[in-house]
């Protein structure tokens, strides 16, 4: 892959690393020990703070914020204007009116798993799991873990259906009416999907 590409209005921090192939666009911002893979596209106007991890091939589409803590594993998408929060009680001050410093509250950043994608004008509220291959409809306020393959929508969020691989939602026979892949009830445990092997496919 080629060298990353940052555009001369982006603030990246010189301890921040960013992946080979990778594209920081205008004013995106991208603090200290930031870690970003390769193959990633940083939109206009994006926020990445400090020690966020995000993974290969992830795209953040503008003026999104990626507060401290949270993590983005590999192909993940976050539409624009979306806010993963990381503090679940904030408050300016101390009861005693002083500010608040950095070792006067808890850190709970969430975790966005392989191919989940978050839907633009989404908040993620702190400390929670979105599955892989999850989809978050546009404005959802996401307020608990979400599963694998899980369609959710709403505020607060909820699960309204399951989501393919190609993001297209899946029909009561749990296929998909796009591309023809078909998925089943995992045996293991309530709630949860699995796609069918290939030799069991149409």
């Amino acid at each position: 892959m080629t060298e990353p590409r940052i555009h001369h209005t982006a603030d990246v921090s010189p301890g921040a690393s960013i992946g080979p192939g990778s594209s920081i666009w205008h004013h995106a911002q991208v603090r200290e020990r930031a870690v970003i893979g390769p193959g990633c596209i940083i939109g206009k106007g994006v926020y990445v703070g400090a020690d966020v991890r995000i993974g290969a091939s992830c795209k953040v589409q503008n003026y999104s914020c990626i507060y401290e803590g949270n993590t983005l594993e590999d192909g993940v998408f976050i539409g624009p204007e979306v806010v993963l929060t990381n503090d679940r009680y904030p408050r300016a001050i101390n009861p005693d009116g002083t500010l608040k410093a950095a070792s006067d509250w808890e850190l709970s950043g969430s975790l966005i798993r392989y191919g989940a994608a978050v839907g633009a004008r989404s908040v993620v509220l702190p400390g929670l799991t979105i599955g892989r291959w999850a989809l978050v409809a546009a404005g959802s306020v996401v307020t608990r873990d979400v599963p694998d393959y899980a369609l959710v929508a709403g505020n607060p969020a909820r699960q309204v259906g399951w989501a393919c691989v190609c993001a297209r939602p899946l029909d009561p026979r749990l296929s998909c009416p796009g591309c023809g892949r078909r998925y089943r009830l995992a045996a293991e445990g309530p709630g949860r999907l699995e796609p069918l092997p290939v030799s069991e496919s149409p």
